[in-house]
């Protein structure tokens, strides 16, 4: 199964749209994880229809649109927790992992967004993946998001910048 990982699109306040090349790799995914951070309803709408299938949770800077704070989904032999992880930078790889833990357990692996910065590390015994910014918006340098590959409870992940 394909996933495409994406957060803090950050659409209309910071950005127009999502870049093209990630338009296609969202549109190819089998399933698509966003970490929060919309800014729209019509961001939320726009992603809905690009994806054929779409976990997604509210963030700090999104509008009344609906979404959870943490949602769980399992794909491919893997669970995967989504949370926005808004809060400081201070601590943050202890709170996303905290939330993680207390979702779905220490073999769960955390999606989050938030600070617009790629990462892609085990954290207090779980694996924490942030896309960064779908499309670039400050503070990013540049767009970012991640594909992934799920399968058997195998995980293999994939960085992609522009």
């Amino acid at each position: 199964m394909d996933l495409a990982l994406i957060s803090d699109t950050h659409i209309p306040s910071r950005a127009t749209a999502v870049p093209e090349p990630f338009r296609e790799r969202i549109e190819a995914a089998d399933h698509v994880i966003h970490a929060g951070d919309f800014d729209s309803e019509g961001a939320l709408s726009n992603v809905r229809a690009m994806a054929a299938r779409l976990t997604a949770v509210g963030g700090n800077m999104d509008p009344r649109i609906g979404l959870p704070d943490v949602a769980t989904v399992e794909l491919g032999d893997v669970t995967f927790v989504v949370t926005h992880g808004t809060g400081s930078h201070r601590g943050y790889e202890d709170r996303v992992g905290g939330i993680v833990r207390e979702e779905a357990g220490p073999d769960a692996v955390g999606v989050s967004g938030h600070t617009h910065e790629v990462l892609d590390t085990t954290h207090g015994g779980v694996r924490l993946l942030n896309p960064g910014s779908a499309t670039g918006a400050s503070p990013a340098d540049r767009a970012t998001m991640m594909t992934a590959t799920v399968g058997d409870g195998d995980l293999s992940v994939r960085l992609h910048e522009l």
